[in-house]
């Protein structure tokens, strides 16, 4: 029957191979009338929503994630580093054959024998040599925030702004062109007694005058103040380059101008002392005579003996310190510190801008509100124009070679000798020999008059 039928179809052998599933392929072609017509617009907005699904499944990576990755791997590479720095200083450094080992290595041992028992201390697992850095490590930081905390126990006092007041000096000119700034109190020109010219000090203005003196003390005993900003301070002019020199005939040329025809008396105060000790030097045939507060000398002048130099020095906090040496080695330098202190914009304490540390009765003057208004005042117009230059100027002039001595101030006789025949007769007679320096009274207050023995 099978070679009657033929050999058998594909159709045929493949279903001799597999059960029947009750399909019956009739040869027509496969409709699928229960599949819905393609949609492009739909397909679109299905692969959209699968795509947000697989967004919603692994979110982007934040900033502050992408941050920390980034520091956890410039910690590893800074790690790393150190270790190849060990490393190499292990091998290089420490090695017995090594020039710091030869040299440090007895001292080292010995300071460590002496200090073993602190050991005994540490837990038994703990290796000493990674111990001890560890522990003064902590030990630092927590002294250093300590001293922080101990900063800010109390309530920190408001920072005041500095102000710009509208000018309100009286000003002359100067034969060279430029204008300087005065005050004037006390009685008028016409019926003064004592006319008292008052160059101010470092971070000064004017308006400081004579501190704690009021106006009626002056009209009591007849006195007439004139008090003047030095140039570049205040509203006065600056100098194109000025010095002790030029200083005492600013003073001398204010004193004409403002109708003082007699002689006058010098007032310095501080660092303004170095002013009166120029008119005195510069122009003495005007000077009837100088009061100095507190004065000023030198720090660096050779005629003074090592028991005087340290007198002084031991009288300066280490800041002032600080600024005498950068004004005479690197004054250029004082900028910076300038403009971080009083030129910042911003009032500092008092007690930090002093020269020398203050005592129990002056503290209590300073933290009155009334010495607070007259001091923020004075700095206010002290650095009006914003220019460092006049206050570095000032600095180098305290340090530097003032171009004399205070003991050519003293009064000493002084005789001309140009041969041995006039020494000769000097011996017999003062007809050749004069008294020179300053002849006129000196008043000193302060720890100076130790070293400058004339009243």
């Amino acid at each position: 029957m099978a070679e009657v039928r033929g050999a058998n179809t594909w159709r045929e052998e493949l279903a001799s191979l597999v059960e029947d599933t009750g399909i019956l392929y009739t040869g027509e072609a496969a409709t699928f009338s229960s599949l819905p017509p393609f949609n492009p617009e739909k397909s679109t907005a299905m692969a959209a929503a699968v795509s947000e699904t697989d967004h919603e499944t692994e979110p982007p990576e934040t900033l502050k994630e992408q941050v920390t990755e980034f520091l956890k791997s410039w910690c590893e590479m800074v790690l790393e580093l150190g270790r190849g720095c060990r490393d190499i200083l292990q091998q290089t450094v420490v090695t017995e054959d090594s020039f710091v080992v030869q040299k440090l290595g007895g001292p080292v041992a010995r300071v460590s024998s002496r200090l073993r028992f602190l050991n005994e201390f540490l837990p038994e697992d703990r290796d000493p040599v990674h111990a001890w850095p560890v522990i003064f490590f902590v030990f630092i930081l927590a002294l250093s925030a300590l001293n922080l905390n101990g900063g800010h126990d109390g309530l920190a006092p408001a920072v005041k702004k500095v102000l710009v007041h509208p000018p309100s000096a009286s000003r002359i000119q100067l034969p060279d062109g430029r204008h300087l700034a005065y005050r004037e109190i006390g009685v008028p020109a016409d019926k003064a007694r004592f006319s008292l010219m008052a160059p101010h000090s470092f971070l000064s203005s004017r308006l400081a005058g004579i501190p704690g003196v009021k106006i009626p003390l002056l009209e009591e005993f007849g006195v007439r103040l004139v008090s003047y900003d030095l140039p570049g301070f205040g509203e006065s002019d600056p100098h194109p380059s000025r010095n002790l020199n030029s200083s005492a005939f600013d003073m001398l040329q204010l004193a004409d101008a403002v109708g003082v025809d007699d002689k006058f008396w010098v007032l310095g105060y501080s660092g303004g002392s170095i002013h009166a000790w120029a008119a005195l030097r510069y122009v003495p045939h005007r000077i009837a005579g100088a009061a100095v507060v507190a004065p000023m000398i030198n720090p660096y002048e050779p005629s003074m003996t090592k028991e005087e130099m340290r007198s002084i020095w031991g009288e300066s906090l280490p800041r002032r310190k600080l600024m005498y040496y950068l004004a005479r080695r690197l004054p250029k330098l004082l900028s910076f510190f300038y403009r971080r202190s009083f030129l910042s914009g911003k009032h500092g304490r008092v007690e930090k801008l002093m020269s020398v540390s203050l005592g129990r009765r002056d503290e209590i003057l300073t933290e009155g509100a009334t010495f607070e208004d007259f001091w923020h005042r004075d700095v206010e117009e002290s650095v009006r124009q914003g220019n460092t230059k006049p206050f570095i100027e000032e600095a180098i002039l305290q340090v530097s070679n003032w171009g004399f001595s205070l003991a050519d101030l003293q009064v000493q006789r002084k005789c001309y000798r140009n041969g041995i025949f006039p020494w000769l007769k000097s011996l017999y007679s003062l007809a050749e020999c004069e008294l020179a320096g300053f002849l006129g009274p000196i008043h000193i207050w302060g720890w100076m008059i130790k070293l400058f023995h004339k009243e």
